[in-house]
């Protein structure tokens, strides 16, 4: 397996080449009028550039051409499709997402671009081959099962990744933690013999990580550009192929105290759980009130603690927050073997939810009893200096 040096320089290489290339697509993004103006369906105040996504396509392509010259990832690109058709899906992809990002294209159309990027993906060999259901069986996917399987994870990823993009910093930020949670995850379990030496997994994952890393300088709030739908859809293609190779390449049970681990292609269902949570409440919101899945709406978490009371920066740390506290539960019994982490992890979690409740509510309580006493008091010190007239003596 590659070592983490060199996995180190891959990230480096990575992050510089999108933290420098982002003013440049910025300034090209301002030239050709490709700014987001502000609407009542968005947070910003502010007209900000997008096409961000090119950038973060730029890190991607400098990360895996200094990869493949290095001796260390010979094993993964040496008579291997796998990287290459990872390369064309991307760049497909992106040009669907910038393609809408210029001029609005309909949701039959964008998906349409999304299963044949995601069909690349699988021609080259990026899919699920296994599929483990806990305390059922494991099953070995025939090729039209498997290309099913991967195209709808494919799509689920991206929307996911898309929806979830709502505020300065977010998606970045819960793609950056959930890619270094998944390389840690995979590098763990390569080691561990379950995974073969020339999977691709963690290369993907520690590149995605790079990307946004380089990219959230420019992205957290107030951003100063947009990664568009062009960056989300990279994001979620990307991280569709990392989860595919190694959830969906091992028949073998691992860390065997917690039930999820009997099924390591479920583990994304955990480490991404805010925008896959995300998309489900926005698919049962709109199927309830009978709107079309592709309509925008200001109903989505972020949106819901801002209205809280929660502000913008607040907003994406808390959801920062949950995306580690749950890729801290799926690491914790993986490295230690033992099932108990549900409980430290189970009391932050509810640390957690009590003060994305309840601050908000605490905080407005404060001050309307502030604002209470204080008129009680301009009451009470006008009721101390009102003097009565004296009656004029006859």
């Amino acid at each position: 397996m590659p070592s983490l040096g060199a996995y180190g320089v891959v990230l480096a290489v990575v992050a510089v080449t999108t933290v420098i290339g982002v003013p440049l697509v910025r300034r090209l993004a301002v030239r050709i009028g490709a700014v987001v103006r502000p609407d009542e369906r968005r947070v910003h105040a502010r007209p900000t550039p997008t096409l961000g996504g090119i950038a973060m396509l730029a890190g991607f392509c400098a990360g895996m051409f200094v990869a493949w010259r290095m001796n260390a990832f010979d094993t993964i690109f040496v008579g291997n499709t796998e990287p290459l058709g990872l390369v064309i899906a991307a760049v497909l992809i992106l040009a669907v997402g910038v393609i809408d990002d210029l001029r609005e294209v309909s949701a039959p159309a964008k998906v349409s671009g999304i299963v044949v990027a995601a069909s690349v993906l699988v021609l080259s060999g990026i899919s699920i081959l296994t599929l483990r259901i806990p305390f059922v069986s494991t099953f070995i996917l025939d090729p039209n099962w498997s290309y099913l399987l991967s195209v709808l994870w494919v799509l689920g990823m991206t929307n996911a990744i898309n929806l979830i993009d709502g505020l300065d910093g977010l998606a970045a930020g819960i793609v950056a933690i959930a890619a270094g949670t998944f390389f840690l995850y995979a590098q763990q379990l390569g080691h561990e013999g379950l995974l073969a030496d020339g999977n691709i997994g963690a290369l993907i994952a520690v590149i995605v990580l790079g990307m946004c890393l380089g990219f959230l300088p420019w992205n957290v709030h107030p951003a100063r550009i947009f990664m568009g739908d062009g960056g989300a859809l990279l994001l979620g293609l990307l991280m569709a192929a990392s989860t595919m190779v190694v959830g969906g390449r091992t028949d073998q049970p691992f860390s065997g105290q917690t039930f999820f681990f009997f099924a390591p292609v479920f583990i994304p269902l955990v480490i991404l759980g805010v925008p896959i949570t995300d998309t489900a409440w926005a698919i049962v919101r709109r199927a309830r009130t009978r709107t079309g899945l592709a309509t925008a709406d200001k109903d989505h978490l972020h949106h819901r603690l801002m209205r809280l009371g929660h502000g913008h920066r607040r907003s994406v740390f808390i959801l920062w927050a949950w995306t580690a506290l749950l890729s801290g539960f799926v690491l914790f019994p993986t490295y230690t073997h033992k099932g108990d982490a549900i409980v430290p992890f189970g009391i932050a979690a509810l640390g957690l939810a009590l003060y994305t409740l309840l601050h908000p509510g605490v905080r407005e309580a404060r001050r309307a009893e502030g604002k209470t006493a204080a008129r009680a008091g301009e009451e009470s010190e006008g009721a101390m200096t009102t003097v009565e007239e004296p009656t004029p003596s006859p």
